[in-house]
């Protein structure tokens, strides 16, 4: 059975139990866990983490524990009984156990392993503290530990502060708020010094820190290495102060043998000394550490024959020092011994001995000699700090060791009163001897004795240093042949006290023979004694003693004999008469000095002293002996204090009137005396001889009488000094005055009680009599109510011995009423006052409550006073929390209502005040830094917010009911209510605690919530009806909104121990104060209105808490806002814009949540549901929901590590939000600045400028002012609108948008025009031209463009189940931008298939990505149709300005016909349309629209042969251009995937699908689509033809059979073709050479064979370009150079050789990177091609036809990446060859990449022309010449002239009309080079001059040249056709118009041809269609685009003349010429310049 146990109650689990059994609970190790019950081995209980959950586990896994258990039964509690500290230790290594692992993974390994090291010093702590071994004084040195190391933990890991005292945790219940402000601060500062390491006694308000705390120096020798010797030695240790050149401490001896051991063997290891009471100034002191070494053995060390072997001398032998300032730091800093190697010097002249040390300290090296090796002492320093006992507990292994205790040199800085010393240091000086006759100086050696009285020597009396025992005689060191011997050595003379009188020294000298006896022959003395016959002492000063004759055979025994004598000159002088026949005779010429100091508490030296001690002995001298006892010193008067006590107070007896105000004087100086520091603790030795010793009964009323004396002369005299000591010792007179009158009272049984007590009454009227008078006037005056009052508080103790508390009281009360209360007495008095109130109200006094109620009134009133002129501020402070604690100690024992109700009275209003000065002084400040430190201030405010909270929290109901009760009028109420609540404001506010006080926060929070509540009722009851007034509600209301949302409050942050402790202690205060607020807006009634809209915003951050039971509270309040405003405007307009506007901010400040969305709209739906007005407040409540959504987006996406596109497009959607569905201009306006910063950041200028042009859009060009916003200064619109315009021009110039900028440059042109503002005109004209330029002249990457759909409801909602079109980045294909997409998204599923989605996977809870490449579709057609717009212009306007795209997907319809799948191959093809066109304010735009459309197999095939053209004239002209190296390869692949398939079945396919009669008459509306086809394949043949020319060309040796195969197999396909096509035996004509005039296409009959085709003429143009070089900057995205350069010759052309063609040196582009659609485009592609089912592609290239929609249309790498450069100069090409070819050739580019396979090069991404665009299917011209070099169009106009086949390629034929209009001819500016002359015949003359690329309607291509090419005549025909009859701008040349040719070298960089660049004026010209101006110049050399170079007539290089004819044929073009001829320069500034000019 299972019953309630007894006392096992509370238990740690030693072995974790994983809760395997039924109702098992889990338990780790070292968990606690509370037991309810025990059965069998098993308990029942909670663990403490989980208090919820119950469970059993085994009995034996539990460690018991004692507690204490409260509230038995279901609901009790448990405290473990062990020490609170060890709770505390237990309770905070569980918490941060969690927060150190973090640490790690937070990176932050510096304090993960420090704070290791602590929790494991805790934990090692904690043990010893349960082991119960220690002493009291460990445990407490355990705790102090154990708090070091938690405060510092809490700390640097962020937690709170524990308060603290005598290291255990305080209970803020059980002291007042001011003491635990205290509390904290100490905890504070201890926290600090720990984090410091710096043991330093905090100072708080100025108070000098009593007791100076001694140093010691722990000095250990651990041995003397250096030790060569070979003999005994001592070394004597001292501290030596340099400045003063003398030692300061005892010396310490250690005697070591000759092995450098010790010479006792006990002292092993134990030669240590500890050099004491050394003073804080002494460790300033340049101290050092001298050692002096002596030697014991022979004179002379290395002369074996100097004296007996038996004889040993002591003898010097080095020094060593150690400078203590330089090892006082590291000493400092650890707390162990440090070891130090002192270097032992010798000295060279022994004379110069006794100044050995200071020779080495000054490094006078001549006088010394340094050891041979850096051996020497080794000794261990450690340095100590604190009193002998403390040192003796802290350290007893040092006492353990037998350490020498070596005093300093006299008394040390703070004497103590047991300290009985008796030392006498006497130092050996010097002496002067005679030489005696010898020719040598003697050897002299000192013994000294210490004789007795009776002439006894006495024994041990003689110490030569601490560390070994005294002795009874002491041997000098001898120095060697020196007659005036300095010595220098200091004996310490420990003489009993009794011993002392009588006794006297004698110096004997003896001279030390170094010959073979010996000996030490005596030769003279002397003497001193101890005592003079006065009973002083010897005084401390040098004695030149009298040296007497004596010998050997002298003898001593009879002292008397030379007692008798003169010891030196004083004593002469005492006693002339001395007879000379005495025994010894004084030796005048010698002398010997000594010098001695006195370190004595029982002896004196002062005769002073003597004589009031024995004043007996001279009662006519008594005056003046008491008169000079001033002039005594402290330390005399200290040693002797009891008998001079006793002394004083016997004259006094003896005769009072006498001597009564000498003996008051004299007791006065005394105990002022003992006020000295350094006296101090001689206090309690006055005080024991007060109440054990004192023994004048009679003396209290003499001293009553002199003080009473005194103090009525103060108003009258000028100096008063002595008054003023009088004053200072008052505490000790008058505990002589009570314990007199207790001995008289005793002795009389009580008499005289009366008087006394009047008398006492007496001397109190004095003394507020001085307390009284105006000092003011009087300095003097001032120092003595100083001193009084200073004074004062200490006497109330002796006056409570002899009166009762209330009497004490009273004359306090009267005393402290005496004192001025004006506070304008003079700063100093009112500190002096006021320090002597905060004493009484800190006395034992105070703390009786029958006093308190006396004393408090005047207490308060002075504080009330300062408080109210703001002066003394901290003193005063001091004295309320003093108070406050009293209040609060005895409030937990008694009643203390009456005294809180005084406090409440005096103290609350003038408190507050004070709060708000000061608070209003300390941000103010803030701004300006002050001249108080900030220290300062915080610390005031602190104090004063901790006493106005200590008041608050005395306060009881009545207290509150009182208060409220005596305001005479609501004003003084609401100015009351006022100030409360705006200093409670401003304590949250202003963070008067820091943020780890949370005790200290907690509470006062608590005491603020009660307050309110008391409070609240007032203000409803007083101020809501009539009287309602905003601004107490307003401040009520911003005090209640602050006080939720504070930090420390918000316990979802907290740990869940913390958590549930504070909700034990206080409850959830946010939900307090919360029903509060609720209950008072319930109360406003009517006057709700006021606080709309100016309470939505603070109420919103209030319901956005994340407190469940708060929001359910607060949200409603909403409703009722909308409905007072609706009642009263018949709308909620305010409201609306409010709630929007403040829900904005606080949703980006971090607040609120996906609940909180729900709640808001479910709380706020479910009221608004009732009322009239539901329809507008649904729609508001919802649009307000969908904000929420996109702002809490928004803040998800902005703090989280999300990618810029997810960024940018959250911002987009918000700001597109507030535009269109909330029309919030201000919040659209500054999210389009934080869109535009997203942007620079990600570098997307384009959009960031289109991002500001929102903005600019919504200004206009007028002077309206505009204030300031955001980072806008107030300015006017105008000038707003001009900074938002150069900023989008900016940026769009670094996006390279220049064509965007262009329109906002105008627009500011004609603001500038308008303003007559000529130089920003100027600048922005210049910009405008730079632009262009820039257009022209620099290079611009194509994107490519990317659909992405996001299905799945795990998106963010504005992605959720849509589908966006993205702009890639620059370079990134698919692969690259599906590596992104899934990076940003790393959750999400990428889809294999195009298909669009089912519902499930919209629906499903998770991402999915479906990503493939699309293909724009530009809008602006016109442009990219326009033959003579260069390139790259087109280039801009293909991939700018996209609003649609598509993408194919094949497929196949009806029955797959197997034998012919192209029968039923259809292609789906979709289009999307965009919301917004890109580039645009994002890089990706939603799909607003989708359109599907089915291509038919028919059309399909159209495209497939069309591309499949594009591709093989691309690659073709890239091998003719030497564009693509070396390797034939790729030409190779591509003839034999067409040939082979053509021949095996591939065009034969369509042939049989499509030619077939079936389908024709199944099929009539296909009939012109048909002929499409078969106008395409006879194109292809063409095409194929000159590229198996070049293949010829080009063939590696090994691959001829492989190329012979080709031919064949192409006469095979072409005979297929003619058989299926006849229209191809038309060109017949060509083919006899009798073409008509206008034939432009001619195609020869024969075999296809290399050698058939014959060549451009060698001088031809088209050889010419060869020889130029691609220009190096004009790739642009989708265009490719013109290719169809070759001209096929018929066998009766003019006979070149083939050879003649590849003379030309291809240099390819060498710096254009930009990325380029090439024709055959990646694979896979939106546009349908031989990869999709064409019998074109081989076998092994057909892939999966569905998966190749996904993959990106593929991109050329710039030609820069593919192949070498050629000719280089700087990098690009030579500025001629540039500017040359830009005119000849335009952009050309490498249209292929050589990484790809012919597969995927096979597939071109739209239907296109003689173009490489895959997009927009733009066709570019060929090159075309006069007759002799006509270049043939591919494609055959739709309907031909007579006598003409044109091979003609038109992408958009079926968009165009049959003719489109002649362009307008225009010239290059500044061009060096000449436009192409027009044929008079041909229809398209419309090009004239036109330097642009052609557009899709303009063909040229494959030609043969008639034999007639140079047949002319001398008029030009006459034009027989018109622009109607040609359907297609073909360039068609006269036959009959011959140019001459000039030679071309094949270096463009020979000075010929520049200098052949002859200038012409350049003019622009534009004619219409068929009109030609008639101009004699030569014709242009090759045409890609329309301008060409023209060379004046010059010879050829090879000899051949230019026919005179052709000197005089007419132009058919207008051309320019260059200004200057031959000069690079000008064809650089063609090139940079060259803008076409309409």
């Amino acid at each position: 059975m299972w019953s309630p146990t007894e006392e096992e109650k509370y238990g740690v689990v030693i072995c974790s139990f994983r809760g395997t059994v039924p109702q098992g609970l889990v338990l780790e190790l070292g968990e606690t866990v509370q037991i309810l019950e025990k059965c069998e081995g098993w308990y029942r209980g909670v663990s403490i983490k989980k208090p919820s959950v119950k469970g059993i586990f085994p009995a034996n896994y539990i460690h018991l524990k004692k507690a204490i258990v409260s509230n038995r039964g279901q609901y009790e509690t448990v405290v473990p009984l062990e020490d609170s500290v060890v709770t505390e230790v237990t309770a905070t290594l569980q918490e941060w156990a969690v927060l150190w692992k973090q640490l790690y993974v937070k990176h932050k390994v510096d304090l993960f392993y420090k704070l290791r090291h602590v929790m494991n010093e805790l934990i090692d702590l904690r043990r010893q503290l349960l082991s119960g071994h220690l002493t009291q004084d460990q445990v407490r040195e355990v705790k102090r530990h154990l708090t070091v190391r938690l405060d510092w933990g809490n700390e640097h890991l962020g937690l709170d502060l524990v308060p603290r005292k005598d290291f255990e945790v305080v209970d803020s219940d059980q002291i007042s708020v001011s003491d635990l402000y205290k509390m904290h601060l100490s905890s504070r500062h201890s926290v600090q010094q720990s984090t410091s390491q710096v043991d330093t006694i905090r100072q708080r308000h100025g108070e000098a820190c009593r007791m100076p705390v001694p140093h010691h120096f722990f000095l250990s020798l651990k041995s003397f290495t250096y030790n060569t010797i070979g003999e005994d030695t001592d070394v004597f240790f001292s501290l030596y102060d340099v400045r003063e050149g003398k030692q300061i401490s005892e010396r310490f001896m250690v005697r070591l043998n000759k092995n450098g051991g010790p010479r006792n063997p006990e002292k092993i290891d134990r030669m240590c000394a500890l050099f004491t009471d050394l003073s804080s100034k002494d460790m300033k002191r340049d101290l050092y550490i001298v050692a002096h070494v002596i030697r014991i053995g022979r004179m002379l060390l290395n002369d074996s024959k100097k004296g007996p072997p038996h004889l040993h001398y002591r003898r010097p032998y080095g020094c060593a020092v150690l400078s203590i300032m330089d090892v006082l730091q590291s000493l400092s800093e650890i707390k162990e011994e440090k070891d130090f190697v002192l270097k032992v010097y010798t000295c060279n002249n022994e004379n110069e001995w006794c100044q050995i040390h200071e020779n080495i300290i000054r490094k006078s090296s001549t006088k010394y000699t340094a050891p041979s090796s850096n051996y020497g002492l080794i000794i261990s320093l450690q340095l100590l700090r604190g009193d002998m006992e403390q040192i003796r507990r802290e350290n007893p292994m040092i006492f353990n060791r037998g350490v020498s205790v070596t005093r300093k040199l006299g008394f040390p800085d703070v004497i103590m009163p047991g300290d009985i010393r008796n030392d006498l240091y006497l130092t050996l000086e010097k002496g002067d001897f005679e030489r005696g006759g010898k020719s040598v100086q003697k050897n002299i050696e000192v013994t000294m004795y210490v004789l007795y009285a009776d002439g006894e020597i006495l024994k041990d009396c003689i110490s030569l240093g601490s560390g070994e025992p005294s002795r009874s005689a002491y041997h000098s060191f001898v120095l060697y042949h020196n007659n005036s011997p300095r010595w220098g050595e200091i004996i310490k003379l420990p003489i009993p006290i009794d011993r002392f009188r009588g006794s006297h020294l004698r110096f004997e000298f003896r001279h030390c023979s170094t010959k073979d006896k010996g000996e030490k022959k005596l030769f003279g003395f002397a003497f001193t004694p101890l005592m003079r016959d006065d009973g002083t002492t010897l005084s401390d000063d040098i004695h030149e003693l009298y040296v007497y004759k004596c010998d050997e055979n002298s003898t001593f025994n009879n002292h008397a004999l030379y007692l008798g004598l003169p010891c030196c000159k004083e004593d002469y002088n005492g006693c002339p008469n001395i007879p000379s026949s005495l025994i010894f005779q004084r030796s005048t010429k010698e002398t010997f000095s000594v010098s001695t100091q006195l370190s004595s508490t029982k002896l004196t030296q002062n005769v002073d002293l003597l004589a009031l001690l024995k004043w007996k002995a001279y009662p006519d001298r008594v005056m003046d002996i008491l008169g000079r006892l001033r002039h005594v010193s402290g330390e005399e008067i200290v040693k002797f204090l009891q008998d001079i006590l006793d002394t004083l107070f016997v004259v006094l007896d003896d005769n009072t009137e006498k001597y009564g105000l000498l003996v008051f004087q004299s007791l006065v100086f005394i105990i002022n005396l003992l006020r000295d520091s350094k006296y101090f603790h001689f206090r309690p030795v006055m005080d024991t001889y007060i109440q054990k010793h004192f023994a004048g009964a009679l003396a209290y009323k003499e001293l009553i009488r002199c003080l009473k004396w005194y103090m009525d002369r103060s108003a009258e005299l000028v100096r008063q000094d002595h008054i003023q000591e009088a004053m200072r010792a008052l505490e000790y007179l008058f505990k002589f005055i009570v314990q007199s009158r207790i001995l008289y009272s005793r002795a009389t049984c009580g008499m005289e009680e009366e008087q006394f007590r009047s008398s006492i009454q007496e001397l109190f009227q004095s003394i507020r009599f001085v307390l009284s008078l105006d000092s003011r006037s009087s300095e003097t005056l001032i120092f003595t109510q100083a001193a009084l009052l200073n004074s004062f508080p200490a006497i109330f103790d002796e006056l409570l011995q002899m009166f009762t508390v209330q009497e004490v009281a009273e004359f306090v009360r009267g005393t402290l009423g005496s004192m001025p209360s004006t506070v304008h007495i003079g700063q100093s008095m009112d500190v002096v006052k006021l320090q002597s109130i905060a004493r009484t109200v800190d006395s034992r006094l105070f703390s009786f409550s029958e006093s308190r109620r006396i004393l408090l009134p005047v207490v308060l009133h002075h504080i009330h006073l300062h408080l109210r002129q703001q002066k003394e501020l901290l003193i005063c402070s001091g004295i309320l929390s003093s108070i406050f604690s009293i209040i609060k100690t005895s409030s937990l024992e008694g009643d203390v209502v009456e005294e809180v109700e005084m406090m409440v009275e005096s103290l609350l209003d003038v408190l507050l005040q004070t709060l708000l000065t000061i608070m209003s002084k300390s941000q103010s400040q803030e701004a300006v830094r002050g001249q108080r430190c900030p220290q300062c201030t915080a610390e005031i405010t602190g104090e004063y917010v901790s006493c106005l909270l200590s008041l608050l929290r005395q306060m009881s109901d009545t207290h509150f009911q009182h208060l409220l009760d005596n305001f005479q009028s609501k004003d003084e109420l609401k100015e009351f209510l006022l100030k409360i609540f705006c200093v409670f404001r401003n304590l949250m506010k202003m963070s008067v605690f820091p943020r780890d006080w949370m005790v200290m926060r907690l509470l006062t929070s608590n005491i603020i919530v009660t307050t309110v509540q008391y409070l609240s009722s007032a203000l409803h009851k007083n101020f809501t009806e009539t009287d309602f007034d905003f601004k107490v509600w307003n401040s009520y209301f911003s005090l209640a909104v602050l006080f939720i949302n504070q930090p420390s409050l918000q316990l979802e942050n907290a740990t869940p121990p913390k958590r549930k402790k504070i909700l034990d202690k206080y409850g959830d205060m946010r939900v307090m104060m919360a029903y509060e607020l609720f209950s008072m807006w319930q109360n406003l009634g009517e006057h709700k209105i006021h606080f709309i809209p100016g309470m939505i915003g603070p109420f919103l951050g209030v319901t956005l808490v994340p407190q469940p039971e708060v929001r359910n509270i607060m949200i409603p309040i909403f409703h009722d806002m909308m409905d007072w405003e609706q009642r009263k405007n018949g709308n909620f307009k305010q409201v609306e814009a409010e709630l929007i506007d403040k829900l904005d901010s606080l949703v980006s400040e971090g607040k609120g949540d996906e609940n909180y969305r729900e709640l808001f709209s479910l709380l706020l739906l479910e009221k608004i549901e009732q009322e009239t007005w539901r329809e507008t407040g649904i729609s508001f409540v919802t649009s307000v929901t969908r904000l929420m959504e996109r702002l809490l987006d928004y803040r998800d996406c902005m703090k989280g590590d999300e990618t810029e596109n997810k960024k940018i497009g959250c911002t987009v959607n918000l700001m597109n939000f507030y535009k269109s569905e909330i029309n919030k201009e201000e919040m659209y306006i500054r999210y389009i600045h934080k869109l535009c910063d997203m942007h620079l950041q990600a570098e997307n200028y384009t959009e960031a400028a289109f991002t500001l042009l929102l903005y600019c859009e919504l200004l206009q060009w007028e002077d309206r002012p505009l204030r300031e916003f955001l980072h806008y200064p107030s300015q006017s619109e105008w000038q707003r609108k001009e900074g938002l315009c150069r900023k989008i021009i900016h940026y769009f110039n670094k996006g390279k948008s220049w064509e965007f900028g262009i329109p906002l440059c105008r627009e500011l042109a004609i603001q500038y025009e308008s303003l007559y503002d000529y130089q920003s005109l100027s600048w922005i004209r210049k910009m405008e031209a730079t632009y262009y330029d820039n257009i022209m002249e620099q290079q611009r990457l194509e994107p490519e463009f990317f659909r992405v759909g996001f299905y799945g409801r795990k998106f963010p909602f504005f992605l959720r189940n849509k589908e966006y079109v993205c702009r890639g980045h620059d370079y990134e294909r698919l692969e690259a931008f599906q590596q992104r997409m899934l990076s940003e998204f790393p959750q999400a599923i990428a889809m294999q298939h195009p298909n669009h989605p089912d519902d499930s996977i919209l629906q499903c809870d998770a991402q999915y990505l479906q990503i493939y490449a699309v293909t724009p579709i530009p809008d602006n057609i016109d442009v990219l149709q326009m033959d003579r717009v260069p390139d790259r212009i087109k280039s801009f306007y293909r991939v700018n300005n996209i609003r649609k795209f598509r993408y194919d997907r094949p497929f196949h319809k009806g029955p797959k016909d197997k034998e012919n799948e192209f029968k039923s191959l259809w292609i789906e093809r979709t289009t999307l349309t965009l919301t917004h066109s890109l580039p645009g304010i994002s890089r990706w735009f939603e799909v607003e629209r989708r359109e599907l459309v089915e291509v038919s197999p028919l059309e399909n095939a159209i495209q497939v042969v069309e591309n499949k053209n594009q591709e093989l004239r691309t690659l073709i002209s890239q091998y003719q251009h030497k564009q693509m190296h070396g390797n034939i390869n790729l030409l190779s692949m591509c003839l034999n995937g067409v040939i082979d398939a053509a021949v095996n079945g591939g065009i034969a396919r369509y042939q049989e699908a499509f030619f077939d009669k079936d389908y024709i008459t199944k099929h009539p509306g296909d009939a012109e689509k048909i002929t499409q086809l078969k106008e395409l394949m006879q194109e292809q043949v063409h095409v194929l033809g000159v590229g198996l020319a070049v293949h010829e060309k080009f063939v590696h040796p090994e691959m001829r059979p492989l190329h012979k195969k080709l031919i064949d197999q192409f006469q095979m396909m072409r005979s297929s073709l003619y058989h299926e096509l006849p229209g191809l035996d038309k060109l017949s004509p060509a083919c006899s050479g009798s073409s008509t005039p206008r034939s432009n296409v001619l195609v020869s009959h024969g075999p296809m064979s290399p050698e058939s085709i014959k060549l451009v003429h060698r001088h031809s143009p088209l050889n010419m370009l060869g020889s130029v070089r691609h220009s190096s900057s004009s790739l642009s995205s989708h265009t490719s150079s013109e290719t169809g350069n070759l001209v096929i010759l018929t066998d009766s052309s003019v006979g070149e050789t083939a050879e003649d063609m590849y003379h030309m040196q291809a240099s390819p582009s060498t710096s254009s990177l930009s990325s380029t659609h090439s024709a055959p485009s990646q694979m896979i592609n939106s546009a349908p091609s031989s990869a999709r089912g064409s019998p074109s592609l081989p076998d092994k290239y057909r892939h999966s036809r569905e998966m190749m929609m996904l993959l990106p249309a593929h991109r050329d790498r710039p030609s820069s990446a593919m192949y070498p450069a050629a000719i280089m100069e700087n990098g690009q090409p030579p500025n001629f060859q540039r500017a040359l070819i830009q005119q000849m050739i335009g952009p050309c580019k490498p249209c292929s990449d050589p990484n790809l396979s012919v597969a995927e090069k096979a597939v071109p991404a739209a239907p296109s022309s003689w173009s490489l665009d895959s997009g927009s299917r733009e066709a570019l011209p060929f090159l075309s010449a006069h007759a002799g070099s006509v270049l043939a169009p591919p494609v055959p106009p739709r309907s031909l002239p007579h006598g003409h086949y044109s091979l003609h390629f038109d992408a958009f034929h079926h968009q165009l009309s049959d003719a489109p209009p002649a362009l307008p001819a225009r010239t290059l500016r500044k061009s060096p080079l000449h436009p192409i002359p027009a044929s008079p015949t041909s229809p398209q003359s419309g090009l004239d001059g036109s330097n642009s690329t052609l557009s899709g309607s303009a063909s040229s291509g494959v030609s043969s040249l008639s034999e007639s090419n140079f047949g002319h005549s001398s008029e030009p025909p006459p034009r027989t056709d018109t622009m109607d009859s040609v359907p297609s701008q073909a360039w068609n040349t006269d036959e009959d118009l011959e140019t001459p040719y000039l030679p071309v070298r094949y270096s463009l960089s020979e000075p010929d041809v520049l200098e052949s660049l002859k200038s012409q004026p350049c003019r622009s010209h534009s004619a219409p269609s068929g009109v030609i101006p008639q101009d004699t110049m030569d014709p242009p050399a090759l045409p890609p685009k329309p301008y060409h170079s023209r060379l004046p007539n010059m010879e050829n290089e090879e000899g051949m003349m230019i026919e005179d004819d052709d000197k005089h044929r007419p132009l058919h073009r207008k051309v320019s010429q260059p200004v200057s001829a031959g000069k690079e320069e000008q064809a650089r500034v063609a090139w940079e310049h060259g803008i076409s000019e309409q």
